[in-house]
């Protein structure tokens, strides 16, 4: 097992306590519950998502490479985010490949370490910098939040 796959095994177990306490109605940080329509099946699936204010602006971030939630969200558009107790119906606009870098830049400038990290971990990027991440734009899929 890779050291990715330790890794993705690891945030899967840490996301379903993340959804119980979500559904529990505890808030915490950015995170907030993502329910978006299977691409083939239809059924509604819930993911924990970090939804990040920047610039004025909330986007979500793919962390992960073959993140199921980004094929759904480009299949669907529309979604269901919750925080607590309320839940919102929001539209999830994918950022063009050029647009994406600024966004990324200032992801990582202004959050923890860890989110740079996190990105080198599991591949995305070589290195957990700013630069680093927005160079790796054609990789990571970036979408603003219009609310519904």
């Amino acid at each position: 097992m890779t050291t990715a796959q330790s890794y993705r095994r690891l945030v899967n177990t840490g996301n379903k306590i993340v959804v119980g306490l979500q559904r529990l109605g505890v808030a915490f940080g950015p995170m907030q519950l993502l329910t978006v329509p299977g691409r083939r099946t239809g059924v509604p699936r819930t993911f924990p998502i970090a939804v990040n204010p920047i610039d004025g602006h909330h986007y979500v971030v793919q962390a992960y490479p073959k993140a199921a939630w980004v094929a759904n969200v480009r299949a669907a558009g529309e979604v269901t985010l919750t925080r607590g107790r309320r839940s919102s119906a929001a539209r999830l606009v994918e950022l063009p490949v050029e647009e994406r870098g600024p966004v990324l830049r200032r992801l990582v400038e202004t959050s923890p370490a860890s989110v740079g990290k996190r990105f080198v971990t599991t591949g995305l990027a070589a290195a957990p910098t700013p630069d680093a991440v927005a160079a790796a734009a054609g990789h990571i899929a970036v979408f603003r939040v219009e609310q519904g």
